[in-house]
């Protein structure tokens, strides 16, 4: 195989790949020089000589002329009488500069040479990519569903790039087929034995914030800004909103006329809840806010230990808890603030931890999941709610109901 003819087949990956001609010429020398390392042991003396250009490539070994029976380096040195082989009138001491073709190297060698530069641009290759992912970490991306796994679905986009979308990024209500179209954020990309893996979110909270950048005009501009957002994908979430400008409501501007401007991105986190609050430094003000749609009758703040009392009427008390617990759970990753509800106007309660002797710790924990800690909080509620809302079955929860009832008997 002539050198013309190799640097031809070569080519190819140039124009696959689109790798510039600098880039290709640097790959394509050191894929030579680690083949002439492996042939004659050392590179050094060897010229490279590539034109792209014409697709031809030349490489000449440099040595130097010894009295024949004095070679001692057969890569660096050359007999007398072989010298004069190549030009009659060389002389001990002169340099020679030599031709190497490949088929000198060896099938074998040239088999592989080829690999071995498949090799090199496809790490070239990955690297760019890296590269180029790494700078969209924390960006809105789409890309098509090519394949759906049992932990993860594999997406392609316009340039056949694979992203991930595991399982545990996906909001819980995502379903897709082949062939759809999926938005979500770039969340990280790892090089993985030089392929990078780029894995997308749907449940990240920034994925939401993207969106209202995309889709609120005034957060894009930089008019409102996303203070802080803190989901239960495909739940409840909850946005912090703000703005410089006093004549701008940022939450009337996020949420639209009759919701119209914040529905598109419910619709796309699976009817995800979202409320939408205005942020402010006043910690009381803020936590009322949080807590909505629960009105609070008052506050007390433990700043030094970002604890919050918070006061509400016993019809309000399930408003400020929501469904599950969700809404004082967001509340307080919100605020930073761990919230205790507290009735009104109840005067006597006891905390559901003191019956530990007569109700396991796993059956409190359920309760307490649900932001139901004391023995008052649950006898308010209605037994099939309860059953609804916790893991527990009718009987057990029967049977906290009487042990409570029997605490305020006595």
């Amino acid at each position: 195989m002539e050198n013309i003819a190799l640097i031809d087949s070569f080519s190819e990956f140039k124009d696959d790949k689109l790798i510039d001609r600098v880039t290709l010429m640097a790959i394509l020398e050191d894929v030579f020089r680690n083949a002439l390392k492996k042939k004659f042991g050392d590179d050094d003396n060897f010229d490279i000589i590539i034109n792209p250009d014409k697709g031809d490539l030349e490489i000449w070994r440099n040595r130097v002329v010894v009295a024949d029976g004095d070679v001692e380096e057969p890569n660096q040195e050359i007999s007398l009488s072989e010298a004069q082989k190549i030009e009659p009138d060389f002389e001990v001491g002169e340099d020679v500069s030599e031709e190497v073709k490949l088929i000198d190297l060896g099938r074998r060698a040239i088999l592989a040479l080829r690999q071995n530069l498949i090799s090199k641009i496809h790490e070239h290759d990955n690297t760019n990519i890296y590269k180029q992912f790494k700078d969209l970490v924390g960006d809105i991306y789409t890309a098509e569903v090519h394949h759906i796994r049992h932990r993860a679905i594999i997406l392609l986009d316009d340039d056949g790039n694979e992203i991930i979308l595991p399982k545990d990024k996906q909001i819980p209500s995502d379903f897709f087929r082949k062939g759809e179209n999926v938005r979500g954020v770039i969340e990280s990309v790892e090089l993985k034995g030089n392929k990078p893996a780029i894995i997308m979110s749907r449940t990240s909270p920034l994925f939401l914030e993207k969106l209202f950048e995309q889709e609120i005009p005034e957060v894009f501009d930089g008019l409102i800004t996303v203070k802080k957002v803190v989901r239960i994908p495909g739940e409840k979430a909850k946005v912090a909103v703000d703005s410089y400008d006093d004549r701008i409501d940022p939450v009337g501007a996020c949420v639209g006329m009759k919701g119209s401007r914040i529905h598109g991105i419910v619709r796309e986190l699976g009817n995800e809840n979202i409320d939408v609050i205005n942020f402010t430094n006043n910690i009381q003000l803020f936590i009322t806010r949080a807590l909505s749609p629960a009105r609070v009758t008052s506050i007390k703040l433990d700043e030094e230990n970002h604890r919050a009392e918070v006061m509400l009427k016993p019809e309000e008390v399930s408003k400020a808890i929501g469904r599950g617990g969700h809404n004082i759970r967001l509340a307080g990753q919100l605020t930073g603030f761990e919230i205790d509800v507290f009735r009104e106007g109840v005067e006597e309660d006891v905390e559901l931890s003191e019956f530990s002797d007569e109700i396991d710790t796993w059956i409190i924990d359920e309760f307490s999941k649900v932001g139901l800690d004391t023995a008052k909080s649950i006898l308010e509620q209605d037994v099939d709610d309860l059953v609804k809302r916790t893991d527990l079955e009718e009987e057990t929860i029967n049977e906290v109901m009487r042990i409570l009832k029997e605490e305020f008997e006595e």
